[in-house]
């Protein structure tokens, strides 16, 4: 899969990433400091699910209409860079072939996955 970071997911969820054999682009890396617009847009430009903390990008999605190609919001009580992976992995096991094209909110708890379109 193709996958691109927000910087607020960090470098841990990139390596995961990698490791795993997904192609990735880390915000970080590419365009740091980029606005959640234009993070949004390359998502949708370059077939990318974006894996993001910041609950802003779900007012672009659903308020504003942006477009996008999947997003993957991680609303998590622990922030550890650990319980991030672990619960990107779970996400991933179970779902990954419902991620494209939908709004996903991971917590430890659960997932909810939404049709945007």
């Amino acid at each position: 899969m193709q996958f691109i970071v927000d910087e607020s997911s960090g470098r841990a969820v990139v390596h995961y990433l990698r490791t795993a054999g997904h192609e990735v682009l880390a915000v970080a890396e590419a365009m740091p400091e980029a606005n959640d617009r234009d993070i949004l847009a390359r998502a949708m430009s370059e077939g990318r699910i974006l894996i993001t903390n910041d609950k802003d990008f779900g007012e672009l999605v659903f308020r504003s209409g942006q477009g996008h190609h999947g997003v993957v919001l991680l609303r998590l009580h622990a922030e550890s860079p650990a319980n991030r992976v672990r619960v990107l992995m779970g996400v991933l096991q179970r779902y990954a072939d419902r991620l494209a094209g939908h709004f996903t909110v991971a917590t430890e708890g659960g997932v909810r996955i939404r049709p945007t379109r």
